[in-house]
């Protein structure tokens, strides 16, 4: 009994081992930055959205250029988890005046071919919202700039610029709106010559850029390549078997026992948010249809509030927020 207790401990992913198993939205969200974190699937998004590493092969980005293993949310990866997803730097980004920011996944990567070992700091973000009260892409510069000014005592000290890494800010948007549907967007610092043709090195100044990849669907165009590949891992529709045979088939992504198990939470998380959401849906609209019948009886036949609900035989409990409701109106 104890061997195969060990046994089943062993088996743990890292989404087992840190996350609760829940049909709320939080353990969703929570799930799908664990898949991201995978370097096989990191490694894939670095080579389709970043130009360090265009000509390089996914498995040599995994295995080469990312660098230790960075943390995902404010979660720490366990320390005795021999997994493929990355956990080490540190997600908080701390400041007395600014507060604390805690990104969804960050992590170093060396840049192929630099003979200095140059490293680039790279953040991802996986973002439902596309309209949460602000322009996102102002988010993504905000924690650019973060990413920078935090490196002072870390990165470099005293007048040492020269010594300050490029960042990036990779913003997974799952649900944009229709028009940035299967769009890959890239913002950054450029030259622009206003008088005179006076030239910088680019490395001095291109130091900051921020990605846009909006999600779509196959009714889309571009609906291909990384956006496919994001769409189907992160769909709350697509079943946990075509996935797996999606990435491995199209993308070449051999499923570990890991990452197998870190999608199977995902899909069944996922059918409990939708569950979850329907069932409130169906109370909101037995709400909404109880307060119009209420109103419908004050107006035509005069009664009451109470003497209405009491024709409609609403339930005592239910009643204080019904006459709040139509008293606020």
């Amino acid at each position: 009994m104890k061997r195969k207790k060990v046994r089943m401990v062993e088996l743990k992913t890292t989404i087992a081992q840190g996350l609760h198993v829940t049909d709320d939205s939080a353990g969703y969200d929570a799930a799908c930055k664990r898949v991201l974190s995978e370097k096989a699937i990191l490694a894939r998004i670095m080579k389709s959205c970043l130009e360090e590493y265009k000509d390089c092969d996914v498995n040599d980005i995994a295995e080469k250029y990312i660098e230790g293993q960075p943390q995902v949310s404010a979660v720490p990866v366990l320390p005795d988890e021999s997994g493929t997803v990355i956990s080490g730097m540190d997600t908080e980004d701390k400041s007395v005046h600014e507060g604390t920011v805690t990104y969804d996944i960050r992590f170093r990567a060396i840049v192929p071919g630099s003979e200095e070992q140059i490293a680039l700091i790279i953040n991802v973000e996986a973002q439902n919202d596309f309209y949460p009260g602000y322009p996102l892409i102002k988010r993504g510069i905000y924690y650019c700039c973060r990413m920078i000014s935090s490196q002072y005592g870390r990165e470099f000290t005293g007048p040492h610029y020269e010594k300050i890494k490029k960042v990036y800010s990779i913003w997974i948007c799952m649900k944009p709106p229709q028009y940035r549907e299967n769009t890959i967007t890239r913002y950054r610092l450029v030259e622009e010559h206003l008088v005179g043709e006076g030239k910088e090195p680019v490395r001095n100044y291109d130091l900051l850029s921020i990605i846009m990849l909006c999600l779509g669907g196959p009714d889309g165009a571009n609906y291909d390549g990384v956006l496919r590949m994001l769409d189907v891992l992160l769909s709350n529709e697509t079943s946990e078997t075509e996935k797996r045979k999606i990435l491995q088939d199209d993308y070449d992504i051999q499923m570990t026992q890991a990452m197998e198990k870190e999608v199977s939470v995902m899909c069944n998380l996922s059918k409990g948010v939708m569950e979850k959401g329907m069932a409130k849906g169906r109370a909101e609209g037995v709400a909404e249809n109880t307060l119009l019948s209420i109103r419908n009886l004050m107006e035509t036949l005069g009664l009451t509030i109470e003497q209405a609900m009491a024709a409609l035989k609403v339930p005592e409990t239910d009643r204080p927020k019904y006459a709040k409701q139509l008293n606020s109106q």
